[in-house]
């Protein structure tokens, strides 16, 4: 126990995204929405910790954390493939971890989507439909090129689709990511 209590003091800054994470990912578990209440906190808090504690150039690593979480995600989000407080979920992660773990944890997070994405449509039997939806998704995407478009029919098609609450996804791989690198203690 005493462990414990040394690394959440010694470690505050990661235990507090984590237990924001997983916050953020029990809400969007139920409500398929991660809350700007949540994610715009994320990242001033981030910006000011990363100033406080890191001066000037604190603040500027944070600032390209949450840009890159941001860039990251956009595309995706452009064509209708997440809600943007998915986007914005990485982008405060990026502002309180910077550019470097952000970067690993969308790598994690992609990997931990599709592996999850996966196990949903096992469950479902549905390979086929699915199938056929990526097909034509990736179709849509070399013929339109237009991202308002894509946004458009993907708000069309969304209530046919197999939803993945991408907030769950980010919140394994982040704490993964944590865990593996020894950023608990």
């Amino acid at each position: 126990m005493e462990f414990f209590i040394e690394s959440v003091t010694n470690h505050w800054p990661i235990w507090l995204v984590s237990f924001v994470l997983v916050v953020a990912a029990i809400i969007d578990g139920i409500c398929l929405k991660v809350p700007n209440w949540i994610t715009f906190p994320m990242i001033a808090t981030g910006w000011a910790y990363s100033l406080v504690a890191g001066s000037w150039e604190g603040l500027a690593w944070s600032i390209t954390g949450t840009v890159v979480g941001l860039v990251l995600l956009l595309i995706v989000y452009c064509i209708g493939g997440m809600g943007a407080g998915d986007v914005k979920l990485l982008a405060g992660i990026g502002a309180w971890v910077h550019l470097e773990h952000t970067f690993w944890i969308f790598m994690a997070t992609t990997i931990v989507g599709g592996i999850m994405a996966l196990i949903m449509i096992a469950v479902t039997g549905r390979w086929r439909k699915h199938f056929g939806q990526m097909k034509m998704i990736s179709e849509e995407i070399v013929v339109l090129k237009d991202a308002e478009r894509l946004f458009e029919r993907a708000a069309k098609r969304k209530p046919t689709m197999l939803l993945l609450p991408y907030g769950i996804p980010m919140t394994i791989a982040a704490l993964g990511y944590f865990f593996y690198q020894g950023l608990y203690w």
